[in-house]
């Protein structure tokens, strides 16, 4: 059965209701960017309302001294690279809080989870949304520095999944700290077939800043929107282990014929000062035995991407709004797992319009995968969120 058009008449439905009550309810906010707000007379819920999309063009050049090569030397696209539609707020009380975030071009659910603040600085989340994994995969894709997210991300991100995350924070002195702890299937957001994998993941994390918050969350925001008056540093560290993973990535990728145990770290930091942001990540995973698998005939037939990735960035934000970006990515599989070692490195421009909420950017790469020629890559994206 097709789920995408009931989900989309029910969205529909939940717009219609919302312009419907906008008569009867207070409306709160309806600032550009920030979605459309509406809060009932009695305080007993909250609904926010947000829509974006990212319109893209990429091509790609291949670098070729192969004179008799007879391919297509420039290969380019436009397309939607993502849509999206979200609604949050609370219900019953402001400490019970909801996220549902649908994806308008794959037609899947994103995020569905409540948050609930049960006890001073704690907060339980039931449901489908991001991992606590790398910092640029949490970063939302609305509010990235470049066009999109780097290939430490696309190969080794933790990505989103169903579970259960207990989330705290406190102080010592300016100094704050963060953690969390969750335990999800470890197969990855929507998927439902109970014939998979018998285990279970847990994921760690912490965080630590130093000298205090940013300014709104400027921790997990591309480039220093709010050009940060005092510097800030927020350093963090996650321990994930997916046991019987079956898909190639954990939560993502090809489905395997046989299972792993796979464990992941990551350590990432964000500095911010006057315009000036830094941002870098380690990657790790690995697999308790051999990630390849091996048919009775002794062929290696699949295998599970494991192996280190490093991605630094470095960005100034003018006072203009008009940026300037350079990025570095390196992918190094492990050699028995066949896949090719990458580096990109990347220079990225953009111009923030109404912050990340109306915005246009571009990136231009080049990209040396072991084995294969280079290619020079651009990408032009424009941004718009209501």
């Amino acid at each position: 059965m097709n789920l995408r058009r009931p989900i989309l008449q029910i969205i529909v439905g939940v717009i219609l209701l919302n312009s419907h009550i906008a008569f009867s309810q207070t409306k709160v906010n309806d600032k550009f960017g920030k979605g459309i707000t509406f809060l009932a007379n009695d305080t007993s819920f909250k609904v926010n309302l947000e829509f974006r999309i990212q319109n893209r063009y990429d091509g790609f050049y291949l670098i070729t001294e192969d004179t008799s090569y007879t391919g297509t030397a420039y290969e380019d696209k436009f397309y939607i690279r993502r849509s999206r539609l979200k609604l949050n707020g609370f219900a019953f009380s402001p400490k019970l809080k909801y996220k549902f975030e649908y994806d308008l071009v794959k037609g899947i659910i994103l995020d569905a989870v409540i948050k609930w603040n049960f006890a001073g600085h704690f907060d339980l989340w039931v449901g489908q949304t991001k991992l606590a994994g790398n910092r640029e995969r949490v970063i939302s894709s609305q509010k990235l520095q470049f066009v999109d997210r780097s290939l430490l991300n696309a190969n080794y991100t933790l990505d989103r999944d169903k579970g259960l995350q207990l989330r705290h924070h406190f102080s010592l002195g300016k100094i704050l700290i963060r953690e969390v702890a969750s335990v999800s299937i470890g197969e990855g957001k929507n998927y439902t077939d109970l014939s998979g994998s018998s285990g279970y993941n847990y994921t760690e994390r912490i965080e630590i800043l130093p000298f205090g918050e940013f300014k709104k969350k400027g921790d997990y925001i591309g480039g220093d929107i709010a050009r940060e008056e005092n510097l800030k540093l927020s350093l963090g560290f996650t321990y994930d282990y997916n046991d019987n993973a079956i898909q190639e990535h954990g939560q993502k990728g090809d489905v395997m014929t046989e299972s792993r145990d796979l464990t992941t770290y990551f350590g990432d930091m964000m500095l911010k000062y006057r315009g000036l942001s830094i941002m870098g990540e380690y990657a790790s995973k690995s697999a308790t035995v051999s990630p390849t698998i091996i048919d009775t005939s002794g062929l290696v037939i699949g295998s599970f991407y494991t192996g280190t990735g490093i991605n630094l960035q470095l960005g100034y934000l003018f006072e203009n709004n008009w940026e300037v970006a350079g990025r570095m990515t390196q992918i190094s599989p492990d050699d028995i797992t066949g896949n090719p070692d990458v580096e990109m490195y990347t220079f990225g421009i953009s111009k923030y319009i109404v912050g990340h909420s109306l915005k246009v950017q571009s990136d231009f790469s080049i990209i040396q995968t072991e084995g294969e020629e280079d290619k020079l890559g651009i990408r032009i994206q424009m941004e718009l969120a209501l």
